[in-house]
Formats: structure tokens, C-alpha cells, sequence
């Protein structure tokens, strides 16, 4: 069984659908409002607790009503929670999520999130040096995500950086991450670059190996040597929240398979992600990625 570390942002996702997303003074009236426990670390920790892992939690939560239901939640997963800590005074992570024809619109307030600090990393040392590997996102204060990057790389383990929501970051940074997992626009932005600009040229000049999520095309990836591109999977999309959540998380739980395989399953698991409604409902199980796999090879 892979041990993951998750290190990232907790949040109770506030979804409404609607028939097309409101122009600016528009009001709308929506068709279906449900609230889902969302935040890109809770999402990436569920997606890779379903896809066998085991995964401990490094977060924050506030002392309102929101934070013992995402507790549960995710306790309910099987997730180890002993490094999630709870802040007073202070409110959960939420998300405002408008979608509309398999596209969403998203404001994230980070609450508590943006509370969580290096020494909350630092408490939890022993343990990310036990992971086969760690996840960390941008949702959280940037001096935490490097404490998490120089620790992970400290203790010999390689880290994956989903660098989302994108702002550029220090080369030495993105040297420490094993993997950076953006998509062309949050390249560009690492890098201070045109998000015009082809992104295999994106690709080639980041100071660390890139995989780069390209929606229903797939991703590319590249180690060393050129470039390779894996296709994506065709799918009925009804929600693409949560996609490159379940994306990361396979790639950190196949991993150790290597890394084509390992962006083939990630690929196959985002796709079945978005068939259904919510970031976190449509995280598969293994067996039906091999079935998703198995139907694509036949």
C-alpha cells in the first residue's frame, strides 16, 4: 500500500448549477444548490485514499459549524487526520462553485487555510519521512508549501506540486519538487512567461520535470529525453471540479509503477472523475480505472 502525505487546503464547497454562469449584474435563478466538502488537499487526499492508499492529513480547520462535517468526512475515508489542526476564531475553508455545462466557475475563501504555517510541516517531519510520497497545492501560505517542498526533499521523498492556483515561485523551489503538475496557463505563470507560448518550449525550460495537464487531451510529461504525450480518455463530462485533484492523486499513488504508467492511470481517473456531479463524487476505485484501462486497450 503507498503512504501519502497530503499537504494542502480543507474546504466546504458551496455548488450551484445553472443553465449558463451570470454575466456581471445578472441574476440567475439556479436549478440545484448542494453543498460538497471540497479544498484541493481534502480532494486530493479522498481521491487517494479511494484509490488505495493510505494518506495522512497535514491541514487546518476553523471552529465553526462547517469544520466537524469535513472532519467527518474525511475520517470517514480512511483518512489519518492526527495533523489537521483545528484554529480558534477563525473560520473553515469554502468555495463558491457556479456550474454549467461541464464547466465551473470557482471563489475560494481560505479561512483557516491560509492559517496553516511550516511548523505545522515541521510537527509533522517523522511523518512525511515515512511517505512514499507527498502532495502539496498552492492553497495554502507559500512559506508552507516550501517548508513542505525542503522537507520532503530533506528527508529523500519525492514531492509532487500541483502549483494551483498558479503565481511564480522561486527556481530553487520548483527544483526541490520532483514532479509540478500544471496546466499551460499555470506554467506560463510559474516561469513568467507568455501563456501564449507553446508549451512543449514551456515544458523544456522549467528547472524540473514537468507533468502538464491538458483536460480531454490528456497530459504530457517529460523526464528525460523528448516529450511524451498521454491521450486522454473519452467521457459524458457533467462536472470537471475536482478533476486535476484526482489527477494528482493517482499520480502520487502509482507513482511506484513509474511515470507513463503512472499518468496513464492518473489520466484514466481524472476522466472518470467528471461523469459525475461535485468535486469529490465522481473519485473512482481501482477497479474501475482497470475497467476504464481495459475498455481503452480493447
Amino acid at each position: 500500500m503507498t503512504r501519502l502525505v497530503v499537504v494542502g487546503s480543507i474546504n466546504m464547497d458551496l455548488v450551484t448549477v445553472a443553465r449558463h454562469f451570470p454575466a456581471p449584474g445578472e441574476t440567475l435563478l439556479g436549478e440545484r444548490f448542494l453543498s460538497v466538502h471540497g479544498g484541493k488537499g481534502g480532494n486530493q487526499a479522498v481521491a487517494a485514499a479511494r484509490l488505495g492508499a493510505e494518506v495522512h492529513m497535514v491541514g487546518a480547520l476553523g471552529d465553526d459549524a462547517f469544520a466537524q462535517a469535513l472532519c467527518d468526512a474525511l475520517a470517514a475515508e480512511g483518512i489519518d487526520l492526527e495533523h489537521v489542526a483545528r484554529i480558534d476564531h477563525c473560520s473553515s475553508g469554502t468555495a463558491a462553485i457556479t456550474v454549467s455545462g461541464g464547466e465551473n466557475q470557482i471563489i475560494v475563501v481560505p479561512g483557516a487555510n491560509a492559517r496553516l504555517t511550516p511548523d505545522h510541516v515541521m510537527n509533522a517531519q517523522q511523518l512525511i519521512a515515512r511517505a512514499d510520497a507527498v502532495l502539496v497545492q498552492m492553497e495554502i501560505p507559500l512559506e508552507t508549501v516550501e517548508a513542505t517542498l525542503r522537507v520532503a526533499h530533506d528527508q529523500h521523498v519525492p514531492v509532487i506540486l500541483n502549483p494551483a492556483p498558479a503565481q511564480p515561485l522561486p527556481t530553487e523551489w520548483l527544483q526541490l519538487a520532483r514532479y509540478i503538475t500544471p496546466n499551460q496557463h499555470e506554467l506560463a505563470t510559474l516561469l513568467c512567461a507568455d501563456p501564449s507560448e507553446d508549451f512543449r518550449r514551456l515544458m523544456r525550460r522549467a528547472p524540473c520535470p514537468v507533468v502538464l495537464t491538458r483536460g480531454a487531451e490528456g497530459a504530457w510529461f517529460r523526464e528525460e529525453g523528448e516529450l511524451q504525450h498521454q491521450e486522454g480518455f473519452t467521457v459524458e463530462a457533467v462536472d470537471s471540479t475536482g478533476a486535476g485533484d484526482t489527477f494528482n492523486a493517482a499520480l502520487a499513488v502509482f507513482l511506484h509503477e513509474g511515470l507513463p504508467i503512472a499518468v496513464r492511470k492518473a489520466c484514466a481517473a481524472a476522466a472518470l472523475s467528471v461523469t459525475r456531479l461535485g468535486a469529490r463524487g465522481g473519485m473512482p476505485h481501482p477497479a474501475e480505472v482497470d475497467a476504464l484501462l481495459a475498455r481503452q486497450h480493447s
